[in-house]
């Protein structure tokens, strides 16, 4: 039988999509190589997808404008493999940080991170690597911090070395080092070579065991001006003890206070942030003890914490505030979450920062995320209920309300989904992880051109072109009430073994084009619920997550309509519209099957036809 024309369309589009599908990427294979060689486990890096073309929307990686891949951060993950030479494969790239601290990783460092020449940091401290330091490691001109400390590298420091015209911290301490130290070494800005057997040439005594400084070659001096400075810092801040001291005795406390939209004569102190000292959230988590992780997001794992009063936090670490998506990350939530104070948003308690950390204390939610209490309960714990799932939609629905109409500038969360609605005492919702959250000027474009945020809830213009609004964010809340209704996730490949939505969007659409709204809500409610309302909430998730960004409701008009007011006038308009696409899409597929009919026909006729 001879294909009709429609079908030979159809599998030339189906080829092209697959050939784009596996199309190779070099920067995708030698990530992906990256992982093999580490051993990652099955519950580690599972969105580094082989066939994915562009990694730029996997975990722990961040890129440019260019989708170039411009940091690698899998620090602290208990990778206990090797690394893998065909790292040396990413040679395209503006900038790049390397961060794998904190592992196991084992076996040498390849000569091929030599080719890595737009390098800017590299840290593979606190592994068990052994071996030589590569002399390729000279090639890379633009690194400034190379961290090799508390390894097991041995031989000489490479020569190679001293020509890093950008070097300002070099850390190889607690290593099997043994030979001299390359002269021009002690003028980088940050060094220390404690730990090994190492000579010192003319800096010091020789040989040296205990040699780290910041370039000063005169360390009695240091240690004087150390003395005077410190004796001048005492009187100073003696100084500034008097002064607040008799600023209080005139009761000139101030204190600055923010209204919170929807609280009535509630009002919440502000520029109040707790800095807390390392070593207290050290205590507080039992030494970042695994047992005490909450969960792990794309910028670090968060932890239980209990302070010295017993008051229990929740503390995020950061891992990629090194990099520069990372960092932004930490400055975007302490000055945000600041300001943006709400019922309905996470509450920064206070920070604390040192030279190599970053983390961040919230309170601790003791109901954990809506995501948890969806999909991972414990046995006795209870499930939940149709009613506290409407409230967390109304809340989030607040929520981010807030964050977009009542801000200035606004905000944009861009990881909208039910991992990042936490769940108080009263079991209501509060919007967290502001980690990806943009500040948007309105003067401005709203413009990012790094896509951030989770498979499945992302919208399909932010994929596509990069650039997000507050109209991505409703996409993304559109996905949570769904998930909120079935209780799954927003992807699910165990679906393609029946049918092929593997979207629950798309799930969620083919049933209630065939009415079938009781096989959309969550089993786990035993048909306990109002589906009048579960009605409602589906045709609210429909309307957030349509194609185009323009005809997605505000968030403060997705509040009105879970609370009864012009849902079903928006719904009549949206069915509308879809009623008048599917026949339009009806008839132009009528029109080319005719014509098609038509062409063959004619080709028949003109074969029997009289010579």
């Amino acid at each position: 039988m001879v294909p009709s024309r429609t079908q030979l369309l159809f599998v030339v589009i189906l080829l092209a999509c697959l050939r784009s599908f596996v199309s190779p990427n070099p920067q995708g294979d030698a990530l992906y190589a990256l992982k093999n060689s580490l051993n990652a486990s099955a519950n580690q890096l599972k969105d580094w997808n082989q066939y994915q073309v562009n990694p730029c929307t996997w975990s722990k990686i961040s890129c440019d404008s260019s989708n170039n891949v411009i940091s690698v951060s899998l620090s602290s993950m208990g990778f206990f493999g090797v690394l893998s030479p065909e790292i040396g494969a990413l040679t395209t790239l503006t900038q790049m940080y390397v961060l794998l601290q904190g592992n196991r990783i084992t076996g040498g460092i390849p000569k091929e991170f030599g080719n890595l020449t737009s390098l800017t940091m590299l840290n593979l401290e606190s592994n068990h690597l052994t071996g030589e330091i590569p002399p390729s490691l000279g090639n890379l001109k633009k690194l400034q911090f190379l961290f090799l400390n508390q390894n097991n590298l041995t031989g000489a420091i490479p020569e190679s070395l001293s020509s890093l015209p950008n070097l300002s911290n070099l850390q190889l301490a607690s290593n099997g080092l043994s030979g001299q130290i390359p002269e021009l070494l002690f003028q980088v800005s940050n060094y220390n070579f404690t730990g090994n057997q190492l000579n010192c040439g003319m800096n010091f005594s020789h040989p040296c065991e205990s040699v780290s400084g910041d370039t000063s070659r005169k360390p009695r001096i240091g240690r004087i001006l150390g003395i005077v400075g410190g004796f001048l810092g005492l009187i100073l801040f003696g100084a500034v003890l008097l002064f607040l001291w008799k600023r209080g005795q005139k009761g000139y406390k101030r204190e600055v206070f923010v209204d919170v939209a929807g609280e009535v004569d509630r009002r919440i102190p502000f520029g109040q942030l707790r800095r807390f000292a390392w070593r207290e959230l050290q205590l507080a988590t039992n030494n970042f003890n695994e047992k005490n992780v909450l969960g792990q997001g794309g910028f670090g794992k968060v932890y239980k914490g209990v302070l010295s009063d017993n008051t229990k936090v929740a503390v995020k670490r950061l891992s990629e505030f090194d990099s520069p998506g990372g960092d932004a990350a930490f400055q975007s939530e302490v000055e945000m979450i600041s300001v943006a104070v709400h019922r309905n948003l996470l509450r920064l308690i206070g920070f604390c920062t040192t030279p190599t950390e970053r983390l961040l204390v919230y309170p601790f939610m003791q109901n954990l995320s809506v995501a948890c209490r969806l999909r991972e309960l414990k046995p006795g714990q209870p499930i939940l209920d149709w009613s506290t799932r409407k409230r967390v939609a109304i809340g989030t629905a607040r929520g981010l309300e807030y964050l977009h109409e009542h801000c200035n500038p606004k905000i944009i969360h861009r990881d909208v989904k039910a991992a990042n609605v936490l769940l108080d005492e009263d079991f209501e919702a509060v919007v967290g992880d502001f980690g990806l959250a943009k500040l948007v000027d309105v003067r401005r474009t709203n413009v990012t051109t790094q896509v951030r945020g989770t498979m499945g809830h992302i919208a399909p213009e932010y994929l596509s072109t990069g650039k997000s609004s507050e109209r991505t964010d409703v996409f993304g809340y559109g996905v949570m009430l769904l998930e909120l209704v079935t209780g799954q996730r927003a992807i699910d490949f165990a679906r393609l073994e029946e049918e092929d939505d593997v979207l629950l969007l798309d799930h969620v659409k083919k049933l209630e084009r065939e009415k079938r709204l009781d096989a959309i809500v969550d089993g786990n409610l035993n048909s306990d619920y109002n589906i009048n309302e579960v009605e409602m909430v589906i045709q609210v998730a429909l309307l957030c997550t349509q194609s185009s960004p323009e005809e997605r409701p505000a968030m403060s008009e997705v509040v009105r309509m879970l609370e009864g007011e012009g849902l079903a006038e928006r719904w009549e308009e949206w069915q509308h519209v879809e009623v008048t696409r599917k026949q339009e899409y009806e008839r132009l597929q009528r029109r080319f099957n005719w014509q098609e009919d038509t062409n063959y026909n004619q080709d028949a006729m003109e074969l029997s036809g009289g010579r």
